[in-house]
């Protein structure tokens, strides 16, 4: 089978929709299929193109299972939403030029969300090789932005949901993460929807030592940490850890960390101004991400009001995958919540308060026992989970019913 794949990431760039097509991409070559990415130069770290990449609109590279073509992502502020959508425009516009000149000729073209441009430009390709268009989503564009306040402007907003609509249209398969997800993308088309669920490599993610060289570097040594591991971004209510860290200087050698970066640092910084069992470190190299997560020995989830319902991080599974136990902070009834719970390895409480989160975290630092039991449970439930692979064969079994006669 020959795959056309159009996504925003592609190792060795960091972000998690990176990590998710690059292990889908690696595992359906392994199965023999052949493939053409087209994706970004890397640059979601630092949002700039990554020294070593910059100089050339376009690379080319080859691959065992085919070819990858990265081009120019034209990386902008965040918090800047016309610029960011001017960018998501100049790089969806190379990479459907790359996709439409391409002598590659697919039996299925695979496109990613966020950006849903890359939804039109999925599109595009598929209808000039007459073939199937599947559309994966990682989270609900435009309701994550409306939820965030990201984007307010009513028209704006409009011409987002009539975008979102349209690609969801013309797509013969739209994938989604989890069952809210599906029931919010089926009240807007009549597309075919699908879950396949994000997953953990439990081979890379394995359970190991709390006091490792993380914590030798950073301080940490004989601490007890809460951690939050990712993206600061207006998605995440991470000043609730700063307000946590400020009800909770009580308990003795308790620090708070924040391993990560993004658009609304500034302001985890200014709520935690003056604390001293609050640490801000920046993102370390993805393979260290195994070791960081190990670290902790709480983690803490926290998804504004909302935003649980259209978005699913795949953090949660490697967490449990380290054996670490989880405060969920989403609204109740979200695949979030409901799979910690259902695990028995932490807790779900109400999105953005702070009361309800230092309950819970009061009550697993307690007990040293309970902590390793819920890791112990985690860990459990994950080895039984979706893993690259089996993902892999869900998307392989979707492309061939669809291509076949």
């Amino acid at each position: 089978m020959r795959i056309q794949v159009l996504c925003p990431h592609f190792e060795p760039d960091s972000a998690p929709t990176g990590e998710f097509m690059s292990a889908i991409v690696n595992n359906l070559g392994e199965m023999g299929h052949e493939l053409h990415v087209i994706t970004a130069l890397p640059w979601y770290r630092e949002h700039a193109v990554e020294e070593g990449w910059s100089g050339q609109m376009t690379r080319v590279e080859q691959r065992p299972w085919g070819e990858i073509t990265r081009v120019h992502p034209f990386p902008t502020d965040k918090t800047n939403i016309a610029a960011r959508a001017a960018a998501f425009a100049g790089f969806t516009a190379i990479g459907l030029g790359s996709a439409v000149i391409d002598r590659f000729s697919p039996h299925v073209v695979f496109g990613m969300s966020p950006p849903l441009s890359l939804g039109v430009a999925g599109w595009l390709a598929a209808k000039r090789r007459r073939c199937p268009f599947v559309f994966n989503i990682q989270d609900v564009f435009p309701d994550v932005a409306i939820e965030t306040g990201t984007i307010s402007n009513p028209k704006v907003i409009d011409v987002a949901k009539k975008l979102e609509t349209f690609v969801y249209d013309r797509a013969d398969v739209v994938t989604v993460l989890s069952e809210e997800m599906q029931r919010n993308v089926e009240g807007k088309t009549n597309s075919a929807t699908e879950i396949i669920p994000n997953f953990v490599d439990i081979s890379t993610f394995e359970p190991m030592e709390k006091e490792n060289s993380y914590r030798r570097e950073f301080g940490l040594e004989g601490k007890l940490v809460v951690m939050y591991c990712g993206n600061v971004g207006f998605s995440q209510s991470i000043e609730l850890l700063a307000d946590a860290a400020r009800e909770m200087t009580d308990i003795e050698d308790l620090v708070f960390v924040v391993n990560g970066g993004g658009s609304a640092i500034g302001e985890v910084r200014r709520r935690a101004e003056g604390l001293d069992n609050f640490r801000i470190i920046p993102y370390q190299p993805v393979e260290r991400v195994p070791e960081v997560l190990s670290a902790a020995d709480v983690h803490v989830i926290p998804l504004r009001q909302g935003l649980a319902w259209s978005s699913v991080p795949s953090k949660l599974y490697k967490i449990l995958a380290v054996e670490r136990p989880v405060i969920a902070s989403v609204d109740e009834g979200t695949e979030v919540g409901r799979v910690v719970v259902e695990a028995g390895a932490g807790h779900s409480v109400p999105p953005d308060v702070a009361g309800p989160l230092v309950e819970s975290l009061r009550e697993i630092l307690s007990s040293e026992s309970e902590r390793n039991a819920m890791g112990a449970r985690g860990r459990a439930w994950v080895e039984e989970w979706t893993t690259p692979r089996r993902a892999a064969e869900a998307y392989e079994a979707l492309f061939a019913g669809l291509i076949s006669p």
